[in-house]
């Protein structure tokens, strides 16, 4: 046998009250008479009363007796339930249909028009970000938790290009949420907006900054020291050395000065090639390209 059983309850001045419909149907056949079961005022006893109301509906039609529409208390202490009075039909239920409303025909343009102007729902939203955009099912379910965080994200990808939708996304989630959950503000009060946080991500991309200087112009426009990444970079200095000759004197000078760390590197010390990284990073208040910085020492310590 299988049953069905439906519960709606409210809590009243602290107190619970709940009541119980349960029918019982075997497989594929229609839904069974139900029998309302009132004023339970515990899960447990609403647990109980279903449990005993489900086995006794079961027993009786196996031994070809009809189950009557009726409305029964729960006795606790006998742990079953008894008939409080019958209800033959609906109109028992006092169901009646209302005199005063009239018929509504709804058009199928109209529902189209609706449909039409309704905003794209979360899912189909996520399906779009992975197939479109090629983000993974955790960040695609991330990005659509709501919808504002949603359009912040395509509003930053608009402004930093679709060829940096990775980068983009790692920002939103991560660089931006935490100093948003850090201010407790909503993405709507954000004091960035998409435009400059897209403007940061494609300097980072043309290698204009690194991360770690990322980081410093997000929070100088976070705390609205600048129009947008470009402006805060010309005014504090922060833009990458790219130059290859700059950078290989300064290989130079931090393999001079750090001779130990190179010994250290030669002998087959790896942690002593990072704190050469460090060094070389330090010296330029990390506006080197650390890609060309960690090339150039490999080639120099090899050679």
């Amino acid at each position: 046998m299988q049953w069905i059983g439906i519960c709606d309850g409210n809590m009243q001045e602290g107190s619970f009250r709940c009541d119980a419909n349960v029918s019982v149907r075997r497989p594929g056949e229609p839904l069974g008479t139900r029998r309302e079961i009132k004023n339970l005022n515990s899960f447990r006893f609403m647990q109980q009363a279903i449990d005993f109301e489900v086995q006794w509906q079961i027993n009786e039609i196996e031994e070809g007796r009809a189950i009557r529409q009726a409305t029964v208390l729960f006795d606790p202490d006998s742990g079953e339930t008894r008939s409080m009075r019958s209800k033959e039909d609906a109109h028992d239920y006092r169901y009646f249909p209302d005199p005063d409303l009239l018929p509504l025909e709804i058009s199928s343009e109209w529902i189209a028009q609706i449909q039409s102007e309704l905003p794209e729902l979360p899912q189909p939203l996520k399906q779009r970000f992975k197939n479109e955009l090629g983000l993974s099912s955790y960040d695609a379910a991330t990005l659509t938790a709501s919808r504002e965080v949603a359009a912040y994200f395509e509003a930053v990808l608009e402004a930093a290009g679709r060829e940096n939708v990775k980068t983009a996304a790692n920002w939103v989630m991560g660089e931006l949420a935490a100093r948003l959950n850090k201010d407790g503000l909503e993405i709507s009060s954000a004091p960035i907006s998409p435009q400059q946080l897209g403007g940061i991500i494609r300097r980072i991309a043309d290698s204009t900054i690194s991360n770690k200087i990322a980081r410093d112009v997000f929070e100088a426009l976070w705390n609205q020291e600048g129009a947008n990444a470009d402006a805060v970079i010309e005014s504090r200095g922060w833009k990458q050395i790219t130059d290859t000759g700059a950078i290989d004197a300064l290989v130079d000078e931090v393999l001079a000065a750090n001779q130990k760390s190179v010994d250290e590197y030669r002998a087959g010390k790896e942690k002593a090639f990072n704190a050469l990284v460090g060094q070389a990073m330090k010296a330029t208040r990390g506006k080197a390209n650390p890609q060309q910085v960690t090339d150039l020492l490999k080639k120099k310590l090899s050679g």
